[in-house]
């Protein structure tokens, strides 16, 4: 089961996400559901970093990553984080047994 939880600064605004797990879809390197959000997820961060040009606290292991920003970055974000998160919900409704989504206020 892939869970991927959502943080939230106390004003509303998104301040990253954390995903861990497998889907167990299939074998590693053939799972499709890892592969769609591994890439949704870099896809967002890199956005962040390297065509926002904002800092981003990030920690990637093996079936984890967690990706936090700075309260003044949250407006900058905030769109590529819901972007991710309804990413994540349709691939929940889609494999409801793999993938689960969640908030968090931080």
């Amino acid at each position: 089961m892939i869970d991927s939880e959502f943080f939230t600064f106390s004003d509303g605004k998104k301040a990253g996400f954390r995903i861990s797990g497998h889907s167990g879809t299939a074998e590693a390197g053939k799972d499709v559901v890892c592969a769609a959000v591994s890439s949704a997820a870099y896809l967002v961060v890199n956005t962040i970093t390297d065509l926002l040009g904002r800092k981003v606290s990030v920690y990637v292991k093996d079936g984890f990553m967690e990706c936090k920003i700075a309260p003044e970055d949250a407006e900058a974000c905030s769109t590529l984080f819901e972007g991710l998160r309804l990413h994540l919900s349709a691939l929940s409704r889609q494999y409801p047994h793999n993938i689960q989504v969640s908030d968090m206020e931080v």
